[in-house]
């Protein structure tokens, strides 16, 4: 119980094997640090403590000193680096009423779960998810230039967790529509909420991302939704070898939009 309280003193309700073993070795009566995993193993079995991956552990709120553990922070835990983002984020800022069944955070970590390796008995096509309880943590991989936009953010007196600002989640809608239902989503979504969005911060993320169709896409969207050319120009001047779709998950159909270089494959859409 002295090694539960020193790590609950010193901040940390999820902590490592080797953050207990550094604990145990700084009571007044010091743990010898080969005996730490057999303690943290008994201490989990008595519902104290909850193993959720090889050599992280997090405290139950029943324990004195121990706080309830957000499932944000969880999830950042979990998989380092690592931050909330897609449908988490957007719930989390507010830009959607939708209330994901999964917590999904971005990595630049190729993640490993356990149902993966169990994968020769699961269902085909089933998503892997890491789980903790009752809740699914699910990771999205991308390559360490598109790991950018994220903050610190404080969930409450106790934990900070690093959180895709709102530009960089609308920014994902348009890189990875089909994650969000197709860039009808997210084109209502800008259309809802454009007051609460930094233009020249969600432009200058897109030049960070690089991809020619992603930048096509957001400025065709933004001046949709009533952005001056003036704030969009900085898009529209990136040069394009072709036509991009609007949408990469509908049919290749519709009008061609030679100012922005796309094609306007969304049905229901008028001009």
């Amino acid at each position: 119980m002295q090694l539960l309280e020193g790590l609950a003193t010193s901040g940390k309700f999820v902590f490592s094997l080797d953050e207990a073993r550094q604990m145990a070795q700084s009571l007044l009566v010091p743990i010898s640090t080969a005996t730490v995993p057999q303690a943290l193993a008994r201490m989990a079995e008595s519902g104290w403590i909850q193993r959720i991956r090889r050599g992280l552990y997090v405290g139950t709120a029943e324990l004195p000193g121990f706080a309830r553990v957000p499932s944000f922070a969880i999830a950042t835990q979990l998989v380092t680096p690592s931050a909330i983002s897609h449908w988490s984020a957007l719930s989390f800022h507010g830009l959607t009423e939708q209330l994901p069944h999964d917590v999904i955070s971005t990595t630049s970590k190729k993640v490993v779960t356990p149902s993966m390796r169990e994968s020769h008995h699961s269902p085909e096509g089933k998503k892997h998810v890491w789980m903790v309880g009752e809740v699914a943590y699910r990771y999205v991989t991308v390559r360490p230039r598109f790991f950018f936009g994220w903050e610190w953010v404080w969930l409450d007196e106790h934990f900070r967790v690093p959180i895709f600002t709102k530009e960089r989640t609308l920014l994902d809608m348009f890189a990875s529509p089909h994650a969000f239902g197709g860039i009808g989503e997210a084109l209502e979504i800008l259309e809802h909420h454009l007051g609460e969005i930094r233009i020249p911060k969600l432009v200058d993320e897109a030049l960070q991302y690089g991809v020619t169709s992603v930048c096509k896409r957001l400025g065709w969207c933004l001046q949709k939704t009533g952005v001056s050319d003036r704030r969009t120009s900085r898009l529209r001047r990136i040069p394009a070898a072709g036509f991009s779709l609007l949408d990469p998950g509908s049919p290749a159909q519709g009008p061609y939009d030679k100012h922005w270089k796309v094609q306007v494959n969304l049905s229901g859409m008028l001009f």
